[in-house]
């Protein structure tokens, strides 16, 4: 035998390593759960805050940080009947709460904004596959409604997760659902430091916006019970003092995918949309757009917010100080089915190019409720743990429609940047963006 190449070197089999010994990790000695209760009353729909105090040595692992809600559904003061047809809309524990603001030591290190619902659907939409989707999702009130059916608002028709979402609140019965928070510093695997308070507040969105029934109804969403489970973890002493030495010449830092999302409404008739300065300054390395009716943005029974229509759009253009980010605009033409680099851009964008993951959409999905265009502004197309250097500009969208549009319609923009956050020795919170 010879060898491939006279470079290779020679290489030992990992089942051939019979006298290694496994590393012992040592610098965690204990984590355990804590249950955090709201700091006021819930029941009459004011915001659910929590307070996580950080005094004493523990550390808090914000990444395992989850919400616990029970609610039931009311028809004005009455529990439902039989005849009733409500259903939640999809991811109910997210699509309960419009925003959902987080402090470090009382320093806001979320963007304040009423779109906390999209922003979470969008993430589970594209970050998980089927398998995920079918199993922990649910526990979310995640049940993917059936493609072509979207406009669907009775439980008993045709769209199958609607129909598995209304059998879950029939007749009121309690609904519990718990998963982790859509916010960018539980979305970093780093543990934060002692002695930096934790605080989060979840403002409620409206009945109309987090329900589906026929239109002029009038039920109530009711949460009975909420909690915030956190995990806190005891580091080894040895620990604690290199970090508490270190400090002392260097702040602690938390990089970050911060998340920031604009609307812009365009007129019903309307046949283009252009959009100057939408991110002026540090250019996100990825960005999603999506379109809504305009109605289902606001909140109403009889519309659905996470129908995302494709509204014949036949041109899609984003440019950053006026050169277009990819060498031809997005040019579909739906009404032909032929949509095929639209969809390939989600693909795409979403990082998932060549990858086993998929985000469970297909083709034909794509074209009947699932309509969302993105775009990977990195230059590797790497969404890596690695930071990418910071591309000023000025970034510009423009969309164009085959047909008048029929309803006026909100058009979304998530943008994904990547920053710091610090924490000083004296636990001062510094952030390199302006919230």
């Amino acid at each position: 035998m010879s060898l491939i190449h006279a470079d290779s070197q020679a290489a030992v089999k990992s089942e051939l390593d019979l006298f290694l010994t496994p590393p012992t990790q040592t610098a965690i000695e204990k984590g355990q759960w804590l249950e955090y209760h709201p700091i006021a009353n819930i029941r009459d729909g004011n915001p659910t805050e929590f307070s996580i105090s950080g005094s004493g040595e523990d550390y808090i692992d914000l990444s395992a940080t989850q919400l616990y809600v029970k609610v039931k559904i009311l028809k004005g003061n009455a529990k439902l009947g039989e005849t009733d047809k409500v259903a939640p809309v999809n991811l109910l524990l997210h699509s309960l709460f419009s925003q959902v603001d987080v402090s470090l030591n009382d320093r806001l290190i979320s963007a304040s904004s009423n779109l906390y619902p999209f922003r979470s659907y969008i993430e589970s939409l594209l970050n998980y596959g089927s398998d995920y989707k079918k199993s922990f999702l649910t526990s979310e009130g995640f049940y993917k409604d059936s493609a072509g059916f979207l406009d669907v608002t009775d439980p008993t028709g045709n769209n199958e997760g609607l129909k598995k979402r209304a059998s879950l609140i029939e007749k009121s019965k309690v609904l519990d659902l718990i998963g982790n928070l859509h916010c960018d510093i539980f979305y970093q695997d780093r543990l934060l430091l002692n002695l930096v308070d934790l605080k989060v507040k979840l403002i409620r969105s409206q009945p109309e916006f987090c329900l589906i029934a026929a239109a002029n109804a009038n039920y109530n969403v009711i949460i009975e019970h909420a909690s915030l489970f956190v995990r806190k973890v005891k580091v080894s002493p040895g620990v604690l003092l290199g970090h508490a030495k270190a400090l002392q010449t260097t702040p602690a830092k938390y990089p970050i995918d911060r998340i920031l999302s604009k609307m812009y409404s365009i007129s019903k008739g309307s046949f283009s949309f252009s959009q100057d300065n939408v991110f002026l300054g540090q250019m996100p390395k990825r960005l999603i757009i999506i379109c809504v009716d305009n109605d289902a943005f606001n909140g109403t029974y009889s519309s659905k917010p996470f129908h995302f229509k494709h509204n014949n759009l036949n041109f899609l253009g984003v440019y950053v100080d006026g050169n277009p980010i990819s060498s031809k605009p997005l040019e579909p033409d739906y009404s032909n089915g032929q949509s095929i680099r639209a969809f390939n851009s989600l693909l795409v964008g979403s990082g998932k190019l060549a990858s086993n993951k998929g985000i469970y959409i297909n083709r034909d999905e794509f074209i009947q409720g699932y309509t969302l265009y993105a775009f990977d502004l990195t230059p590797d197309l790497c969404d890596g743990s690695h930071l990418n250097l910071v591309n000023q500009g000025n970034l510009r969208i423009e969309l164009k429609f085959s047909s008048a549009l029929e309803k006026t319609i909100s058009v979304l923009v998530y943008a994904e940047f990547q920053n710091m956050i610090e924490i000083t020795n004296s636990r001062n919170v510094l952030c390199d963006f302006s919230i």
